[in-house]
């Protein structure tokens, strides 16, 4: 619009100018985005500078155009309310971006030992503090005023700072829950991390954030509506006119999906319930019910799915290898993928989190947890070297003194090799049917296969090491065993150190692995029992040590196995930045 203006031989009409002047507000509504979506990535809330600039930028281009062609035209007069509900839209992503990067989210932190409006803290009959729920909150709903009261705490540990408080009372929540129960509580908490990361929900959900709702609501309609009356067909264009309808009825649609997102969410129910439990109401009993009973029923139906995939990405470096060699029997070597990452992702397979692992896991971790709690005198000293282990306190326990290697990636393909050859021998006994393989036989096969797709597919997640390396000298022995034409790997490790140096010769070491351990009996319940423990150990060392940050980043897929498994064991209290 503004070169048309610029160009003197450009004659243009006065109606069409207006119409599309009034375009301008629907253009910078709509570039303020949706409640539901601010940020693609953490990197986006760091770079809230750059979006404020693309803010006064685009605002200052719209108020040029619109005081350009600003007429006595009703269009111009319809235009200013929406005009302003489009600047307040796009302010609030850029002021959400800057609230959610790294700093400013540190300095909005406020105390740990805040106040919660929805517990109590002192049991006046036992004279002593304890977490108890207020009356007046309905058991369906415990969850998530739990979560939410975790939740505060999580956020001190995604902005990686320590949580140090006299009265830490999440142990006594998860102590208490079921294994399916423990990580659902877990999944609503990693929800309202990512709202507060992703989302606009730090203004969406306060006073001020629903009042901004309603005045876009009412804007977006009233232009639809006065509009659809006003308009003169005649004098506009056809393609024009599509256009307008076009912008007004996306806003009016993105209002209302914001709306049911709005009282649909955890945060609307949340905000309810401290209204029902508040000593003095400041809304009216019956106008908060109805509010709650619409809100329960939209929240229903968005809850009806589940919050996060509840699945694990499987990679098997065994499985991947033997379809090499099949491939090259029957002349089809040429086709492999020349690209290292492809190479790897058409075998990544995935597997759902069976409730029979969640129960493995969580009683792995409240076994641990209990044990360390019964003794208070050296809890954190105790704590600390029981979490340091990857696999030497399980081997200890079994009396069986062989790991190799002191790096997590040495140990993860070490024993990923050997589990996968103990796995296989066992389903030969059972004629191929996995169904009828013992449970720690099929947990050690799912966690061996998560831990080779994190050290290849989220390698950031694990502590730094030379997996790389070691995973493609890997590669070369056992395609050489295998007789199978080199990989990408191959290619690739062939170019660095020789493929037979004992460093980096761990298939040869899971050979060794697997005749130290031949010998166990009982129908290899023993060994299952010992395999399953040191990757439970092995995971949970991992989990222990993935840096926050690391965890945040994934949240926008959906959350990994392994994020979910290091906010359970910050409610065991198993993690260092506890105290």
């Amino acid at each position: 619009m503004t070169s048309n203006e610029a160009d003197c031989g450009q004659v243009s009409s006065k109606a069409a100018d207006s119409l599309q002047a009034f375009w301008a507000p629907f253009l910078l509504l709509h570039l303020g985005g949706p409640d539901t979506i601010t940020a693609y990535s953490l990197e986006d809330n760091e770079l809230w500078l750059r979006h404020l600039l693309g803010l006064i930028v685009e605002v200052g281009v719209a108020f040029y155009v619109f005081l350009r062609f600003w007429s006595s035209n009703v269009l111009t007069l319809l235009s200013i309310p929406v005009f302003i509900t489009g600047i307040v839209k796009y302010g609030e992503r850029t002021w959400v971006l800057w609230s959610s990067s790294s700093e400013r989210f540190k300095d909005s932190l406020g105390s740990s030992s805040d106040p919660d409006p929805c517990f109590d803290f002192f049991d006046k009959e036992a004279h002593r503090y304890c977490l108890m729920m207020k009356e007046g909150i309905k058991g369906e709903d415990h969850y998530l005023v739990q979560a939410y009261y975790s939740y505060k705490r999580l956020l001190y540990l995604f902005a990686n700072q320590i949580i140090d408080e006299s009265r830490y009372y999440n142990y006594e929540i998860v102590n208490e829950k079921s294994a399916e129960d423990a990580f659902k509580l877990v999944a609503i908490e990693l929800g309202l991390i990512y709202d507060m990361l992703y989302t606009k929900a730090a203004i969406v959900y306060s006073r001020i954030g629903i009042s901004l709702r309603c005045i876009s609501f009412i804007s977006s309609v009233s232009a639809l509506v006065l509009f659809s009356i006003i308009i003169d067909m005649q004098s506009y264009s056809l393609i024009d006119i599509m256009v307008t309808y076009l912008l007004l009825a996306g806003a009016v649609l993105l209002e209302i999906y914001a709306f049911m997102v709005l009282f649909s969410s955890d945060w609307t129910k949340l905000w309810l319930i401290k209204f029902k439990v508040a000593e003095h109401q400041q809304i009216s009993k019956p106008l908060v019910d109805k509010f709650w009973k619409f809100s329960s029923f939209l929240h229903s139906c968005s809850t009806s799915k589940k919050r996060w995939s509840e699945s694990m990405g499987q990679y098997n470096l065994m499985n991947s290898v033997l379809k090499k060699r099949q491939c090259a029997y029957l002349g089809l070597e040429k086709l492999s993928c020349k690209s290292k990452f492809l190479e790897n992702y058409q075998y990544l397979t995935w597997e759902n989190v069976d409730i029979s692992l969640q129960e493995r896991i969580f009683q792995y971790l409240k076994t641990i947890a209990n044990e360390l709690h019964y003794t208070q005198d050296s809890f954190r000293q105790r704590r600390d070297e029981r979490l340091s282990n990857k696999g030497e306190y399980a081997l200890k326990f079994f009396r069986a003194g062989i790991l190799f290697g002191n790096e997590l990636d040495h140990r993860i393909i070490l024993w990923h090799i050997f589990t996968y050859e103990c796995y296989e021998v066992d389903l030969l006994h059972v004629n191929d049917n996995a169904n009828k393989l013992d449970w720690d036989c099929k947990i050690s096969k799912w966690l061996s296969d998560y831990m080779l797709y994190l050290l290849l597919f989220r390698p950031s997640m694990l502590p730094k090491g030379i997996s790389e390396i070691r995973y493609d000298h890997t590669c070369i022995d056992v395609e050489r065993t295998y007789k199978v034409p080199p990989s990408e790997h191959g290619r690739r490790a062939k170019k660095g150190i020789k493929s037979n140096n004992c460093q980096f010769s761990l298939f040869a070491q899971a050979q060794d692995l697997g005749s130290h351990f031949k010998g166990c009996e009982n129908g290899g319940k023993i060994r299952w029992d010992m395999i399953s423990e040191v990757w439970l150990e092995i995971f949970a060392y991992a989990a222990q040590n993935c840096d926050w940050k690391e965890h945040a980043q994934h949240l926008r897929n959906g959350g990994e196995l392994l994020t979910h498994v290091s906010v359970l064991m910050v409610n065991f209290r198993l993690n260092e930045q506890v105290m």
